[in-house]
């Protein structure tokens, strides 16, 4: 029997998992079949809470729906932050390890600001051929790489089909993009919708999407922050930065992660 806590970020929902002792071992088809939302627990992701390797509290990784591996999730960090403060004892202030570098968070209440490691990659106006028709992306690491898409009304966007043929572009090959559809809806603030490669489909809300999608709105209209995002699903994230150019500094991320429920699966 496997223990987990269901939780989720701005709809972005996750199966967290203590592994600080070692001994769980996830396959890819096991993950699937826990991610499975007929079938199993149901979740966009699972996060293992593991012993840092480094010099930092813990360890974080981040399996995609599918069963692959990523190198970082917003949403996912601010539930773990959390999930950590509860079954580790972690304090308000915690750091932990991920592929795309340290992330440190701050909790209040249901609440969490990440410290999200420098973006990289920023590429601004990059014309992409796409299914017979020419695009003009964005495109930005933010711990996970993203395509970035203005439009004018996001509620119009076919954010399955149009994510889809962009995800598995040669472009970003082999590993593909998280692709972002964003809508201006004031001087800082925007509404997104995004495809999520790992899922393959549309998701409530993506953290480093948010923030690739903030950072893209700030160079593009050369605003400064913090910049209000508004996910698909209801709630409002907080992006700050320093930005000097198209040079950004001390980004940070800031919203809910909430429990649902705690549970035991036969595996």
């Amino acid at each position: 029997m496997l223990l987990f806590t269901k939780m989720n970020g701005a709809g972005n929902d996750f199966v967290l998992i203590d592994n600080r002792l070692g001994n769980i071992n996830l396959n890819r088809n096991l993950i699937a079949r826990l991610c499975d939302r007929h079938r199993g627990i149901g979740a966009d992701g699972i996060l293992l809470l593991e012993k840092a390797q480094n010099r930092a509290d813990f360890r974080m990784r981040y399996f995609n729906a599918d069963g692959g591996e990523a190198e970082m999730c917003g949403n996912g960090a601010r539930c773990f932050a959390r999930f950590a403060n509860k079954v580790a004892g972690a304090k308000s202030k915690i750091s932990f390890e991920t592929p795309a570098g340290v992330i440190s968070a701050d909790l209040e209440g249901d609440l969490v600001t990440l410290q999200m490691t420098e973006p990289t990659d920023l590429r601004l106006n990059v014309p992409l051929r796409v299914a017979d028709e020419n695009k003009n992306i964005h495109f930005i690491n933010s711990g996970v790489p993203h395509v970035v898409i203005p439009v004018g009304q996001v509620d119009d966007v076919k954010v399955r089909r149009e994510g889809a043929a962009i995800r598995r572009h040669e472009m970003f090959s082999p590993n593909g993009a998280n692709i972002n559809f964003i809508e201006k809806r004031g001087a800082r603030k925007i509404a997104i919708r995004t495809y999520e490669r790992g899922v393959e489909d549309e998701t409530l809300a993506c953290g480093t999407g948010v923030v690739a999608s903030a950072l893209i709105f700030a160079a593009t209209e050369d605003v400064n922050g913090p910049i209000g995002v508004l996910v698909r699903g209801g709630n409002e994230l907080q992006v700050g930065f320093e930005k000097t150019g198209m040079q950004f500094k001390n980004v940070t991320l800031t919203g809910p992660a909430d429990f649902v429920f705690e549970g035991t699966i036969d595996v």
